[in-house]
């Protein structure tokens, strides 16, 4: 009887962690794409599609040098995504004064047809302190590790240090998600 308990205690534990753990959460952590915290993140040059530099290639990397930043990277821009790079723009002006800087990268085999897309989602949204850029190829820059698994990687740093990393496959950046990656600015802001 006692194996026959157990059996049913194991059972019924483990479909009660199939109700308790949602399925975006699990998906997420077995995601591994972009720089681990401590590492530090390379130059890489994007075309600029709608920040101060928009129409040229250039390195945000370099050019925010070791203030605080946000970098998205991402191989489409949907409502998700866009609702991610609104949240990231108020904080972004709620920080200036901390010099907080941030970038979305959209990866991509057709950078021209992306950069008229950008330019719509930036004016629709009005997203004034993000610029959007594109990386011409859908596995981004080589040193970044970032994996075909992911639809969309979060890195953040200060220093040249990174402090974040959120991975999240097809279809799993949520809500949830979003609150959790604008809170997690906070690690980044001296």
């Amino acid at each position: 009887m006692r194996n026959v308990s157990r059996v049913a205690t194991a059972c019924f534990a483990t479909a009660v962690l199939g109700f308790v753990v949602p399925a975006s959460n699990v998906s997420a952590a077995e995601i591994t794409s972009g720089l681990k915290p401590g590492d530090a993140p390379a130059a890489f040059t994007v075309q600029d599609a709608t920040g101060p530099a928009a129409g040229t290639k250039l390195c945000y990397r370099c050019r925010y040098g070791g203030n605080p930043v946000v970098a998205v990277f991402t191989h489409k821009i949907d409502d998700k995504v866009t609702s991610l790079v609104k949240k990231v723009d108020e904080e972004v002006a709620k920080n200036k004064d901390k010099r907080m800087k941030a970038f979305v990268v959209l990866l991509t085999d057709d950078p021209d047809h992306a950069e008229t897309k950008l330019k719509k989602v930036a004016e629709k949204n009005k997203i004034e302190n993000v610029p959007l850029t594109i990386f011409d190829g859908t596995m981004g820059p080589s040193d970044y590790k970032l994996s075909d698994k992911a639809e969309v990687t979060v890195l953040m740093w200060n220093k040249s240090d990174v402090k974040v990393n959120h991975a999240f496959a097809p279809g799993q950046l949520d809500a949830e998600s979003i609150s959790a990656i604008v809170k997690d600015t906070a690690k980044i802001l001296d």
